[in-house]
């Protein structure tokens, strides 16, 4: 199966895509994104004013069911959805190895550093950069938006890209092949290079992670960067919860909300150690 999602200027939807190579396609999901002015050309996240003020007043202490909630309704289901079954848990289960094609050394250094960010808070998932496109079941491609609707055509098709583009007006994209036994075998992310720093770290971020499995948006939960509502531009400490519930190996690829909700508690209280200590919090 193959999932594809779309980051769009604050419209999230999921669509699916057609059978590939045998491999029946499972959604595509659509996001939207606004368009934030930098007020800084800065490579780093914490450098940029936008993510420094978010920061700042980010709520770091939440209850266990406002953690449970958040993970249910993002690695379960999809916001539009053709075929394929959206009820069982999707992610990799193995090494990710992400790959970047462009010609933009800036833009390829913040995804580094957003790849490792990531690497270095979720405890179980073991992540990082290669020079290999062979090597790599992560492909991340950096076009300039001018290209967007080019690159889209050429993942998903002439017809498909008009209906994205005509709804959706879309920014960046995400999606993964997963196989029957919902494992995620190879995502690809397309990222657009030129609509500023905070845009591109916010849409890094969340395609990144959603390529990962957390595919569903939800409006409902007011502290996730998969909430169409909401821009981040870093790996804020509820996302963190949520990516580290969902790659604790006790959580497995297929298992079923009933089947989660049995291991939750204890997976939690482990999650609950670990994002405490990688984010120094005092709770």
């Amino acid at each position: 199966m193959r999932a594809t999602r779309i980051r769009q200027r604050r419209v999230t939807m999921s669509a699916l895509n057609p059978p590939a190579r045998g491999l029946r396609i499972a959604l595509l999901a659509l996001a939207a994104l606004t368009c934030v002015p930098d007020t800084a050309t800065m490579a780093a996240a914490g450098e940029l004013p936008a993510i420094a003020s978010r920061q700042r007043a980010e709520t770091k202490s939440f209850t266990d069911s406002e953690i449970v909630e958040g993970f249910l309704k993002t690695a379960f289901g999809a916001e539009y959805h053709l075929a394929g079954r959206v009820d069982r848990i999707r992610k990799f289960d193995g090494p990710v190895r992400v790959f970047a094609e462009s010609d933009r050394a800036d833009r390829k250094a913040q995804l580094a550093k957003v790849v490792a960010d990531i690497g270095r808070r979720v405890q179980h998932l073991d992540i990082a950069m290669t020079d290999s496109s062979e090597a790599a079941n992560v492909r991340v491609k950096l076009v300039r938006d001018r290209d967007l609707f080019r690159t889209i055509s050429s993942f998903y098709g002439a017809e498909k890209a008009r209906e994205i583009r005509a709804s959706l007006d879309p920014q960046c994209l995400s999606g993964f092949r997963k196989n029957d036994n919902f494992e995620i075998e190879h995502s690809d992310v397309i990222l657009t290079v030129d609509n500023g720093d905070f845009t591109f770290l916010d849409c890094a971020y969340e395609e990144l992670l959603q390529s990962l499995g957390p595919i569903n948006d939800t409006t409902s939960v007011p502290w996730t960067m998969f909430n169409d509502n909401v821009s981040m531009g870093y790996f804020d400490v509820y996302d963190q919860y949520i990516l580290n519930l969902l790659y604790d190996p006790r959580i497995k690829a297929g298992m079923t909300v009933p089947e989660v909700k049995a291991v939750l508690p204890d997976v939690l209280a482990d999650v609950r150690a670990w994002v405490k200590r990688v984010n120094d919090l005092k709770e």
